[in-house]
C-alpha cells in the first residue's frame, strides 16, 4: 500500500555498560529499535540511561560464556552467528538506535566471533570489550567525520612520534593475482629473494607451508627468524592476504617496522600501538579495517585489529609475558593469535629462543609443529656462559667493605676493561631501576616506606626523589630521619642508577650508557639511546629487561647478569620459566656478530651455581630445562597441566574483601559441586596495598578447563549480585590463565 512505512525492527547493540545493568552485566547487549535493517557489525550511537554512547550492531544469540573451552590450544568451535538481529517486531518500550556509522564497512562476522569468545573465555562482556579494542576516536566522531577521514587515507600520514618509525602510508598497490603455493614471489615481495637462506631456514619455510597447523619458530638467538617472518610474510602479500605481526613491547617495534618497511617499500605497513596519538591510531585502524594496510604490526592490542583479508599471524617472542594484559579483560594475545588463526583456517608462525612451558608442551602433544633453528647465522658460536661464586669472591673496587664498593666481581671487571680496550662494547644487566631500592636510618631502623602501599619507595639520586614505583608518590629526600632525626640515612641495595655511577668510578674513560624506564622518559629518547649503542658511542650498557630482548647489538660481545638469584627463591611457579628466559635472551644480545662470536660472553654472578637452572644455562639447553620444569610441574598439579583462574577484590579494608570472596567460594561449591573443581582460601598477593587499597586474590583452579569455564559462567551472576551485598569491596575482576599469582 502506497505511503505506508515499515515498522522498526529490533537491534541487538553492543555496548560498553556498567556492570550493574542487569544484561550489560553477562553480556553487554542490549535491544534498541531502528528505522531501517542494520547490518551486524555496523557501529551506532544509542541511548544508555542519561547519556549517548557508541555501540556495535551484534548478532543475537553471542556465543556462550565460555564455548568452545581452550583458547591456548586453539580447538575451539568458532562461535556461530546467529540469523540477523533484525527478525523481530520490538516492544514499545525500546528506545531507538540515535544514529549509524554507514561511511565504514560493518565489522566482520569473524571479527565478532573473536570478540565473542575472547569475552566468554575471559568473563567479560561483550560490550565492554568489543567497544575497548577499538579505536578511542572511532567511538567518538559521526558519520561525516568519518567519512571526511577515510578520503584522508590516501593522503600522507602525520608523522609518528619520534620514539618509533613512521610507518609506510603510500597508497596500497593493486592486489597481486594469487601464486601456487611455494611460487618464488615477484615485483615488491621479490626483495625476499634478495637473501640467502641456510639450510635451517629453508627447511623451516617449507615444513611451516605444509598446513595451517600452528607453528614454532624455535631458532637460538641469532638464528634469522626475523628472516622467516619475511619469507612468510612475501607468500601471503603475493596471494593479496593481510599480515599481522605481534610484538611484546613498544621498543621491539622500529626495528621490526624498518625490516618490513625495506623489504616490502611498495605496501602499505600501519602500527598499532600505545605510542600512537589518538589520531595516527585511528587512521592506521582504518587502514586495517579497510584493506589498505598490507602489513600490520603492533602490541597485543593489534591482535583485536579488524584486517579483512588477513592471511598470515607472526607471534615474536611468543613467550614474553607483556601478551596477556594485565587489566580491564585479562587476555592472552598469543593465545588469541591462535584461536583467530584457527578460526580463519591461515597460518600463525610462534617464534621464541625460549618457548613458554605451555606452547613446548603442545609441541610435546604434537598439537604444534616445531620448526628448529639451532644455529646462528653466518656460523656465529653462542655465548660462553660463566658462573661467578659470589661466595668465595671478597668485594672488590672503592669503597669495599661499604655501601659503595662496586657488585662487580674482579674477574668480570678485568674482563670488562679489556673489551673496553678492544673497542667492543659491554652491556650489564641489573633488572632493578633507580639508585637503591629503600633508604633505611641505622639508628631507629625507619625505612622509606611508602605510605599507601605496602612497598618500598626508591630512591632516585638524579632528582634527589623517593619514588614510589605503584601508585606513583614523589616526595623529595628527607635531609634527616624523619622518625629520630638522625642526619646518616643511607640507601640500602643497588639499582642501575648506582650501578651506572659505580662503573663510571672503577672504569675511568669508559664511555658508560643507562637504558630503562627512568632514562628514557622523553619522547624518542629510547630511539636516540639505542641508535648511539648501534653507533659505537657506547662502550658499557647499563639497563633493565628492556635491553634484553630483540636488540641487534652487533658490537656487544659480553653480557653480565649482576644480580639474577632472587628468582631462584620464590612462590611463584613461573620465577624460574621467567629467569631462564631472560637471562638466555640477554646472553643473545652477545656476539651476533659472526666474526666476533667466537669470544663472546654471558657472565652470571651468583651465590648459587650449582642450581639446576644455571646448569641448563651453561649448556644453552633450553630443552633440558623446559622438560625438567614440566615434570615439576606435573607432579605439582600445576599449569599447563591443570587450568587456573584467579578472583582479586579490592576494598579499604582488607576485611571486606576476604569476606567478599568467602561468600563467593561458598557460591562456587554449591555450583560446582563435588566436581573436580577447588577454590583455595583468600590470600593477600605479594603487593598487598596499593594506593590505600587492600587487595585480596582467590585461586581456582580444575582439570578440566571446559568444566573451569561452565562453573566461572555461572558464576559471574553470582558475584554481580554478591557485589551489591558487600559495599566495602570496590571492585572485583576474574583473571582466567593468570600469569602472577
Amino acid at each position: 500500500m502506497s505511503g505506508e512505512t515499515s515498522p522498526p525492527v529490533r537491534v541487538t547493540v553492543a555496548v560498553e555498560a556498567p556492570r550493574h545493568a542487569a544484561l550489560a552485566a553477562a553480556t553487554g547487549l542490549l535491544d534498541y529499535t531502528s528505522e531501517r535493517t542494520l547490518a551486524p557489525g555496523t557501529l551506532v550511537r544509542v541511548p544508555l540511561g542519561r547519556r549517548e554512547v557508541a555501540g556495535i550492531v551484534w548478532d543475537r544469540p553471542p556465543a556462550l560464556a565460555g564455548a568452545g573451552a581452550e583458547v591456548a590450544a586453539a580447538d575451539a568451535t568458532p562461535a556461530q552467528a546467529a540469523a540477523s538481529p533484525a527478525t523481530q517486531t520490538p516492544t514499545p518500550t525500546l528506545k531507538p538506535v540515535k544514529a549509524a556509522l554507514d561511511a565504514m564497512p560493518p565489522l566482520s562476522a569473524s571479527w565478532r566471533a573473536l570478540i565473542d569468545f575472547a569475552a566468554g573465555y575471559y568473563q567479560r562482556g561483550v560490550g565492554e570489550l568489543a567497544l575497548a579494542v577499538l579505536p578511542p576516536q572511532l567511538r567518538q566522531i559521526d558519520d561525516t567525520q568519518l567519512a571526511r577521514r577515510l578520503r584522508r587515507l590516501e593522503r600522507p600520514a602525520p608523522p609518528a612520534p619520534p620514539a618509533v618509525a613512521a610507518p609506510s602510508t603510500s597508497p596500497a598497490p593493486p592486489e597481486p593475482e594469487p601464486t601456487a603455493a611455494g611460487a618464488p614471489p615477484t615485483g615488491a615481495a621479490g626483495a625476499a629473494a634478495q637473501v640467502a637462506l641456510t639450510a635451517d631456514q629453508d627447511a623451516a619455510l617449507e615444513a611451516f607451508a605444509l598446513d595451517a597447523t600452528p607453528a614454532l619458530l624455535h631458532g637460538v638467538t641469532g638464528s634469522g627468524k626475523t628472516e622467516v617472518y619475511l619469507r612468510a610474510a612475501a607468500r601471503a602479500l603475493q596471494a593479496g592476504r593481510q599480515v599481522l605481526v605481534l610484538v611484546p613491547e613498544i621498543n621491539l617495534t622500529p626495528q621490526l617496522e624498518a625490516r618490513f618497511a625495506t623489504r616490502f617499500p611498495a605496501h602499505t605497513l600501519a602500527s598499532l600501538h600505545s605510542a600512537l596519538t589518538p589520531a595516527q591510531r585511528l587512521r592506521h585502524w582504518l587502514l586495517a579495517h579497510e584493506g589498505r594496510a598490507d602489513l600490520v604490526l603492533g602490541t597485543r592490542l593489534a591482535v583485536f585489529a579488524s584486517l579483512p583479508r588477513l592471511g598470515l599471524i607472526v607471534v615474536d617472542e611468543e613467550h614474553d609475558a607483556s601478551f596477556k594484559q594485565q587489566e580491564g579483560a585479562r587476555y592472552s594475545a598469543r593465545d588469541l593469535a591462535v584461536w583467530r588463526a584457527r578460526q580463519l583456517g591461515v597460518p600463525v608462525l610462534l617464534g621464541s629462543a625460549t618457548p613458554s612451558l605451555e606452547t613446548w608442551q603442545r609441541v610435546l602433544q604434537g598439537r604444534y609443529r616445531r620448526l628448529a633453528l639451532p644455529q646462528r647465522i653466518g656460523g656465529g658460536e653462542l655465548p660462553r656462559v660463566r658462573l661467578v661464586d659470589m661466595r668465595r669472591l671478597p668485594a672488590s673496587g672503592p669503597g669495599a667493605g661499604s655501601g659503595d664498593a662496586t657488585p662487580l666481581a674482579p674477574p668480570l671487571l678485568a674482563a670488562l676493561r679489556e673489551r673496553v680496550e678492544r673497542g667492543e662494547q659491554s652491556l650489564l644487566l641489573l633488572n632493578r631501576r633507580g639508585y637503591a631500592p629503600v633508604l633505611h636510618c641505622p639508628a631507629c631502623g625507619w625505612k622509606s616506606g611508602c605510605p599507601h602501599c605496602s612497598a618500598w619507595r626508591v630512591f632516585h639520586k638524579a632528582d634527589r626523589t623517593l619514588r614510589c614505583h605503584h601508585c606513583g608518590l614523589t616526595e623529595r629526600v628527607p635531609r634527616a630521619c624523619p622518625e629520630c632525626g638522625n642526619l646518616d640515612i643511607a640507601p640500602i641495595g643497588r639499582g642501575t642508577e648506582k650501578l651506572e655511577e659505580q662503573l663510571a668510578a672503577v672504569l675511568p674513560g669508559a664511555r658508560i650508557a643507562r637504558i630503562d624506564a627512568d632514562s628514557t622518559r622523553g619522547v624518542g629518547e629510547l630511539a636516540r639511546q639505542l641508535a648511539a649503542v648501534h653507533d659505537g658511542e657506547v662502550d658499557v650498557l647499563v639497563g633493565t629487561q628492556i635491553l634484553a630482548k630483540g636488540h641487534d647489538f652487533r658490537r656487544v660481545t659480553l653480557v653480565a647478569a649482576v644480580n639474577p638469584d632472587g628468582a631462584l627463591f620464590t612462590s611463584d611457579f613461573r620465577a624460574p620459566e621467567r629467569l631462564f628466559a631472560l637471562l638466555m635472551q640477554a646472553a643473545g644480545r652477545a656476539g651476533r656478530d659472526a666474526a666476533q662470536s667466537a669470544g663472546s660472553e654471558m657472565w652470571i654472578q651468583t651465590t648459587s651455581p650449582g642450581h639446576a637452572l644455571y646448569a641448563a644455562l651453561v649448556r644453552h639447553d633450553y630443552e633440558a630445562f623446559a622438560q625438567a620444569q614440566l615434570d615439576e610441574r606435573r607432579a605439582a598439579g600445576l599449569p599447563p597441566f591443570t587450568h587456573l583462574a584467579l578472583v582479586r577484590a579490592e576494598a579499604r579494608e582488607a576485611a571486606a574483601a576476604t569476606a567478599f570472596l568467602r561468600d563467593a567460594a561458598v557460591q562456587l561449591q554449591a555450583l560446582a559441586g563435588a566436581a573436580d573443581l577447588r577454590a583455595y582460601p583468600p590470600v593477600p598477593p605479594a603487593l598487598a596495598r596499593v594506593a590505600d587499597v587492600e587487595r585480596v586474590q582467590m585461586l581456582v583452579e580444575s582439570r578440566s578447563r571446559p568444566l573451569l569455564q561452565r562453573a566461572l559462567a555461572a558464576w559471574l551472576p553470582g558475584l554481580v549480585a554478591l557485589r551489591a551485598h558487600h559495599r566495602g569491596v570496590i571492585r572485583w575482576a576474574v583473571d582466567v590463565d593468570p600469569l602472577a599469582i
